[in-house]
């Protein structure tokens, strides 16, 4: 009997289970958090922004995964290691910026106005910097796929894609619903500044993990 159908279900479960555990991990969902809290932004917008982070996790893997299938799983593994701790340095610099504009304005006693553009452009730039960070852990299930032809690796892609950015999508909203009742002066004065430290946070379990 032949042991390729359990082969095949046991490589789709491991494409969806590395997409969920990677995912979980904080450095992925806290800065959307912290920042859509701060922002006030929408469930819809933060349900985008993360849908988009995880787009970008996508497809920075299958382009990692491409570079090992072309030039040997040693150049992408020290590829992927390159861009993650450029990822993460990026989070600690970008948290930084944030933390220290939110200081200034927490000290001066008043809400700082941000213009749709500024903000917009933070926000651009926290998704591009957590898209950009690849899987290296999801590479091996599609190497181990490739005997089964291109018609799985699609099926393995499409379902390591739904995976992650569903998981994105709903952790990132459940931590904001969870955060609604939260208020305090305290809270809100300083709260430019704890998403700052929140993302620098991110960036350290990121450069550290």
């Amino acid at each position: 009997m032949s042991s390729a159908p359990l082969t095949r279900s046991v490589l789709l479960g491991t494409v969806v289970a590395v997409g969920i555990l990677h995912t979980l991990v904080p450095d992925h969902w806290a800065p959307i958090v912290a920042v859509a809290r701060r922002r006030r932004w929408s469930y819809a917008r933060t349900a985008a922004g993360a849908a988009l982070a995880g787009t970008g996790h996508i497809l920075s893997t299958l382009a990692l995964g491409l570079l090992a299938w072309g030039f040997g799983i040693t150049v992408a593994a020290r590829y992927g290691t390159l861009v993650n701790r450029a990822s993460a340095f990026a989070l600690i610099v970008f948290g930084g910026w944030i933390a220290w504009g939110g200081w200034k304005e927490a000290r001066r006693g008043h809400e700082h106005g941000h213009s749709g553009e500024s903000a917009s452009n933070e926000r651009t730039a926290l998704l591009l910097i957590l898209g950009s960070s690849p899987m290296i852990e999801g590479l091996p299930a599609f190497f181990a796929a490739t005997s089964y032809g291109f018609s799985m690796i699609v099926v393995m892609a499409s379902l390591f894609a739904l995976s992650t950015i569903g998981t994105y999508v709903v952790v990132s909203l459940t931590a904001v619903a969870g955060f609604q009742n939260v208020t305090s002066d305290h809270i809100e004065r300083y709260g430019e500044f704890l998403s700052g430290v929140v993302v620098v946070a991110a960036g350290i379990i990121a450069l550290v993990l």
